[in-house]
């Protein structure tokens, strides 16, 4: 449960380029993912996110045909292609496939590489597809070079202009920006999104980083132990978790444990509106750092107020440290000895033991039962 929400407004409807219906997988007895359902339309890009080990790259290794599923079903452009009753082999699916490594042939040049998945076509063809797409990640000029000759970023986009050399109308990424340098990561992301949405096609992006799936995609669906536990665009799967977890994935949070008692959950830091829990419920309020407010106008004007009597509380700083684009103050509160943190925009380095007010808005906190 949210303190606010966000009217959520869906595509218009259209024949998806990918759907996977009720997919499962078990391993020796073991679901590894867990009755997963997702569409994906024509140019648009979804992130699968969630930690290591939750079945997302299993789910992309089960679209693309390296493993088979247990049960469910896949359909591209409404076509079943895997199923009960049907098998589809990886290269007559017209899925693409790009993984962190590369896996560039070392022994082929960069135009030999890019022409890999093109042998059915004509020579002048295929020389003028490769042509093409090397211009368009700019490395035409690399053509003949070998890809230990090539940086990092560019062995990616040469893998890039491989995967999409056939024209696959499904492109499945699996991490594939992880072992780059943070300062080409996103140039390289931003150009491959470009040229991917230019050929129509649907992308599904596997990824563990919160910040990457916010970046690149036009939806998210939120991964753990194997199910999608939330799925939609960026915006409200960050503004409207689905619970606790959810908030904590994208972010640090700090959190409040309290009690309902009359549609209210009383704290430090005042009454919150807890709609809909029965009294005595067990809940916690979740918020995020950024948006704890340090309450200025009562710290060193007149007499503090007890906690109890509004809506602030009085925490100790224990440690500031300045982040670079932001600065993150901890605090030890006065009530209870709990530990709070506080993310402020800019340069904000209080001194140890200095004790300050904090309030929380109302509308940035998330109220789930524990």
């Amino acid at each position: 449960m949210t303190l606010d929400t966000v009217p959520f407004t869906s595509s218009e409807a259209a024949v998806p380029r990918l759907e996977i219906r009720n997919l499962t997988c078990e391993f020796n007895g073991r679901v590894v993912v867990d009755d997963v359902s997702l569409s994906i339309l024509p140019g648009q890009v979804t992130c699968l996110l969630g930690p290591s080990g939750c079945g997302k790259s299993t789910t992309l290794r089960i679209i693309a045909g390296v493993e088979q599923q247990s049960g469910g079903e896949i359909l591209l452009d409404g076509q079943t292609i895997s199923g009960p009753d049907i098998f589809l082999p990886p290269e007559r699916r017209s899925i693409g496939l790009m993984f962190q490594d590369f896996a560039l042939f070392p022994h082929l040049s960069v135009a030999d590489n890019v022409a890999f998945g093109l042998r059915r076509r004509a020579g002048e063809e295929k020389r003028a597809r490769v042509e093409e797409l090397l211009d368009r990640v700019d490395l035409v000029r690399f053509i003949d070079n070998f890809p230990h000759e090539l940086s990092g970023g560019e062995q990616q986009r040469v893998a890039l202009a491989r995967a999409l050399a056939p024209r696959p109308r499904v492109m499945l990424m699996d991490e594939p920006f992880s072992g780059l340098d943070n300062r080409l990561r996103d140039g390289i992301r931003d150009d491959t999104l470009d040229l991917l949405k230019a050929e129509d096609t649907a992308v599904l992006l596997v990824t563990h980083e919160p910040e990457e799936a916010m970046r690149m995609a036009d939806e998210i669906a939120l991964m753990r132990h194997g199910q999608i536990v939330q799925h939609g665009a960026p915006y409200n799967v960050y503004t409207r978790p689905v619970d606790r977890d959810a908030v904590a994935f994208f972010s640090d949070v700090n959190v409040l444990h309290t009690q309902v008692n009359k549609a209210l959950a009383d704290t430090v830091f005042g009454r919150f509106l807890a709609p809909g829990l029965p009294d005595g419920t067990a809940v916690d309020i979740v918020f995020r750092p950024q948006h704890v407010r340090i309450d200025f106008d009562r710290n060193g004007n007149g007499p503090l107020p007890t906690p109890r009597d509004g809506a602030a509380a009085r925490g100790r700083v224990q440690r500031a440290r300045f982040m670079g684009h932001e600065s993150l103050v901890e605090f030890q509160m006065d009530h209870d000895g709990s530990m709070l943190k506080v993310t402020v925009p800019g340069v904000f380095l209080p001194k140890t033991g200095r004790h300050l007010w904090l309030t929380i808005p109302r509308e940035k906190c998330f109220i789930f039962p524990s």
